[in-house]
């Protein structure tokens, strides 16, 4: 896998690594497009329902499937925080913000 991704991806995919905010490749792309789990190739995001969330993390409202996202708490670096993860891959993608 460390072959296949660079460093970065590798951190965050395999390792639940965070990219930094405001300084990554896709926060601010606004390109049509579909957004695709960097290990298996698979469909996650579509740009249609891509929003700015402040963050500086690329954030959606929801994927195209539902069912190819898992949730799963995390109670990692002190907070209560939901994880989500590519289904098909195990992937870890980013945390869950809800209002």
């Amino acid at each position: 896998m460390k072959k296949k991704l660079s460093a970065a991806q590798f951190a965050v995919t395999q390792e639940c690594g965070t990219e930094p905010p405001f300084r990554n490749k896709y926060w601010d792309n606004r390109a049509p497009g579909i957004y695709v789990d960097v290990v298996s190739g698979e469909p996650l995001f579509s740009s249609l329902d891509k929003f700015d969330s402040g963050t500086g993390w690329p954030s959606f409202t929801r994927p195209i499937d539902g069912a190819a996202i898992v949730e799963r708490k995390d109670s990692s670096m002190g907070m209560a925080r939901t994880e989500a993860r590519s289904r098909a891959a195990d992937s870890h993608l980013g945390h869950v913000l809800r209002n």
